[in-house]
């Protein structure tokens, strides 16, 4: 089970990643590759904002609810190994 903190790791890396695409491809001419840029950029802006809102949100309700969080964490494993062992 993925968590919290590598799932955010990893959308982390694909923004890296899509911020460097967009670094190599700077040179590229023509209306429409300067209109995907413009979109990527705006998608990259947008989703850096929610990752970060979407990290303090989870940061909070973990602090608040730390009981339910392991009995939800616990819940999940406990589905994950049933389901892997009746293969």
């Amino acid at each position: 089970m993925e968590t919290p903190d590598r799932m955010m790791d990893a959308l982390r890396a694909v923004i890296t990643d899509a911020e460097d695409l967009l670094r190599a491809t700077a040179d590229q001419a023509g209306p429409k590759a300067q209109e995907a840029r413009a979109r990527a950029e705006e998608s990259l802006r947008s989703a850096r904002e929610q990752l970060q809102g979407a990290g303090r949100e989870l940061d909070s309700q973990l602090r608040q609810h730390p009981w339910a969080a392991v009995g939800i964490a616990a819940g999940v494993g406990l589905i994950i190994g049933i389901l892997l062992s009746r293969k």
